[in-house]
This record gives C-alpha cells, structure tokens and sequence, in this order.
C-alpha cells in the first residue's frame, strides 16, 4: 500500500498546481501527472495584472513559483507522459502511461485544462506555425515590425493584442459582433492604442500564402462582402476547447463536453473531482483556477478523511 497516493492530480496548470499545492501541505502524498507544459494555458499570458496580491507579473512566472511551492511540500510531479487507461471508479484509482508505468491513488483532482479553439477555415492548419498562432506570448518577438490580425473579441483578445502592440507596427481586430464582449478597462486600452485598428461584425474566412502567410481574406457578415488583406501574422483568441475528450464516457459532461460537478468540485464518480478550465463554469481566469483547485483540494482531503 504505499505505493498508492492519497491523491493523484492529472493537469499542472493553475488548477492542478494550486490542488497540489493544498494536498501536499496537508501532508497528503501527492503526484501531478501533466502531458503538457507545466502550468498550462497560464503560461500563454504575456501579462497578469489582476491578479490579487500582485501588481504584475507573468504567466510563466506565476506558474514556475506555483511548481515551486507544490514541490516545496512534497508534491511529485512527471511532465511529458501521456495516460494510456483510467481506471476511476474503483475504490484505488489507477492510471497506465504508454511507457508501461502504472499509479495508483485513493482519490484524484482532473485538473486537465484546455486548449485555444481553432477558427477551422482553409489554411489555417497549413500556416501553423508559419503566421497563425495562438499565443502572443509564444510568438509575438517573431513578428517585430510587422502588420499583424488578432481574432476576437474577449478579454483575452483585446488584452493579447495590446501585448502585440510591443513587437508590431500595426494590429487590426477582426470581430464577428458590432461590439466587444470585454471588460471596459481591456476596451479602453485598445481604443487608445495608436497601432490598433478594427474591422467589427466580419469573420475571417481563409489564409494564404506560400512558405509563410501573406494574406487572409475577411466577410463582412451584414453584407457578405469579401475582401482580402496583406498581413505577415495572424493570432487568434476565441476562447478554449475544454480538454476533456479522454474522459468521455467515463465522467459525466455536459453538451459543451465540460465535467459536471458540484459546489465542492465532486463529479459523478466518488472520490473523483474536477478544477479548472475543464469544468461547467462562466468565467475562466487564473484567479477562478486558482479557487476550484483550492476547493478540489479540500474536498478530496474531507473525502480522504471518510474513508479512512
């Protein structure tokens, strides 16, 4: 028996760390399985100014102490494997990676995150890489001096592409709404940025190019007008795909194919419970990560308590 965990948690990003953080100095043994980078979609943010207790920071930053303080207490954590099985609804939890390795826990905290959701018109996959990106942080120094389209009409969007204005020589708003779905403060900066510039109530429609993107043609939706425009970059931000798909038929989902779960984060299974971007919830920030795995944590250690 002790080789099993008290608590396995699947994702590392501010979710899962901060779950982490919460079970592993509660002198609970704790292991973060994570697939991907080390504090997920956190660490795609170029900037965090509201986050409570910090003037400003970034998202790497706030990942890499988050890492440091889960691992200060004990917590284990492997990156860069993937689960092959989950077996959730036996009374020890398990999983089996592809390199053969298998762990067990008493109870686990899926914490997997999300990823950014593609517009999914023609050639967009193409110029992966090559001029369409979805993180500014990522790529914005690669685009210094250039003309550059930024997708949406969030929090994020609006945010990202005044990060951009930092590289570019010019970034122009592509919006499907007549209006911007943002916070007034994220509004106001984009309105007062020279280098910015606007194209509402029009969606974006192909890429093209050769060895990099050259330009993209755009609708104009109330009149169905297309016209093209000369761009070296495109950065698209129009929300998160919940990472949820090797949980299908296993946790329940809703049509969104995000976890249900209650006030205390509990899904359906007993002993399981879900944080984050992953889950049923309106509003996604580090600071709303951060709080479902608090109460993740928590309600894990209750239900450990229990059982025991």
């Amino acid at each position: 028996m002790e080789n099993i965990y008290d608590v396995m948690i699947l994702g590392a990003g501010a979710a899962g760390l901060t779950a982490g953080i919460y079970t592993s100095r509660a002198k609970l043994r704790t292991l973060i399985l994570n697939e991907g980078v080390i504090g997920g979609q956190m660490v795609l943010t170029n900037e965090i100014a509201n986050y409570p207790g910090v003037e400003t920071t970034s998202g790497y930053a706030v990942a890499t102490i988050m890492k440091k303080q889960a691992k200060s207490f004990g917590c284990e954590i492997k990156s860069n494997i993937k689960i092959q099985t989950y077996r959730l609804h036996d009374e020890i939890k398990s999983v089996d990676l592809e390199d053969g390795r298998s762990f067990q826990a008493r109870s686990v905290i899926v914490a997997p995150g999300g990823r950014p959701r593609p517009l999914n018109i023609p050639g967009e996959d193409e110029f992966k890489g090559k001029g369409v990106s979805y993180c500014a942080t990522c790529d914005g120094e690669f685009f210094t001096g250039k003309d550059l389209v930024v997708v949406g009409g969030g929090n994020s969007a609006l945010e990202e592409a005044v990060a951009l204005t930092t590289y570019a020589n010019k970034v122009t708003i592509v919006h499907q709404f007549d209006h911007f779905q943002a916070f007034r403060h994220a509004i106001e900066e984009v309105d007062k940025n020279p280098k910015i510039d606007f194209i509402m109530e029009s969606e974006l429609r192909g890429f093209f190019g050769d060895e990099k993107l050259k330009k993209v043609s755009i609708e104009h939706l109330p009149t169905g007008k297309i016209s093209e425009m000369g761009i070296d970059g495109t950065f698209v931000f129009i929300g998160y795909i919940p990472g949820t798909e090797d949980f299908k038929g296993l946790i329940a989902l809703n049509e969104r194919k995000e976890i249900i779960v209650d006030a205390d984060m509990k899904t359906d299974i007993p002993g399981v419970f879900a944080a984050g971007d992953c889950i049923v919830k309106r509003y996604r920030q580090v600071t709303t990560a951060v709080a479902d795995g608090t109460i993740a944590a928590l309600s894990a250690a209750d239900y450990l308590r229990n059982v025991k």
